[in-house]
């Protein structure tokens, strides 16, 4: 856990129990509302990389939605690049979704827009301790297109395995093009979160700055 001058920072890695435990750090550490700021992947095909997806609420598979902090989600929008930022719903999983039909199935079973594997575990610490909750998130592959097969098998115990990923491509060499493609789109998306965190910036500031009031 880092302080930075306006903020407490937990870099989870990836994946629900990641997340939500570095949650329950922050809350422990006295954190007055939780943030959960990253990349998702694209279910709607209205999303490009670098998109930036602000979502109204936040789903898991089994239906629940948890919403954002309507005042906090406000701010934000106000101050995000226009035309770059969608609303909507955000789909939390436990497993990577990476093959397009997959996508393509939650995207017309939940009505959501994006996926990652972390925010509704983040919402669920704040709901459970009363504080705000926003989402932030950063488009990375597309709805059209499958993660690579080398990449999906070195997704584990909250991070990629590097060791896992080489291992993968020497089994399929042919994925190599993919990874670097992949690897462009996870730097753009990369470039964007740096831009809303910029210390001095309208979105830094309304990320960090919350009115105060307990989550309802």
């Amino acid at each position: 856990m880092h302080r930075l001058s306006d903020a407490m920072l937990a870099v989870s890695g990836m994946g629900w129990d990641a997340a939500a435990a570095a949650a329950r750090r922050l809350v422990q550490a006295g954190a007055m509302a939780l943030a959960s700021v990253g990349t998702a992947g694209a279910l709607d095909r209205a999303l490009e990389s670098g998109a930036i997806m602000l979502p109204e609420e936040v789903v898991v598979p089994e239906g629940d939605a948890l919403p954002a902090h309507a005042r906090w989600w406000e701010a934000l929008a106000q101050v995000l690049p226009r035309g770059q930022v969608y609303a909507g719903r955000l789909l939390t999983t436990r497993l990577p979704l990476g093959l397009r039909l997959d996508k393509a199935i939650a995207r017309r079973e939940t009505d959501c827009m994006a996926v990652d594997m972390e925010s509704a575990a983040i919402a669920q610490v704040a709901a459970e301790a009363g504080l705000p909750f926003i989402a932030v998130r950063v488009i990375v592959d597309t709805a059209g297109e499958d993660l690579p097969g080398a990449v999906l098998a070195a997704s584990t115990q909250a991070k990629v395995s590097i060791g896992r990923l080489l291992a993968g491509l020497a089994l399929a060499p042919w994925e190599a093009r993919a990874v670097i493609r992949l690897a462009g789109r996870f730097r753009i998306a990369c470039a964007v979160l740096a831009g809303i965190g910029e210390p001095g910036l309208p979105a830094r500031r309304a990320l960090t700055e919350v009115s105060g009031e307990r989550a309802h």
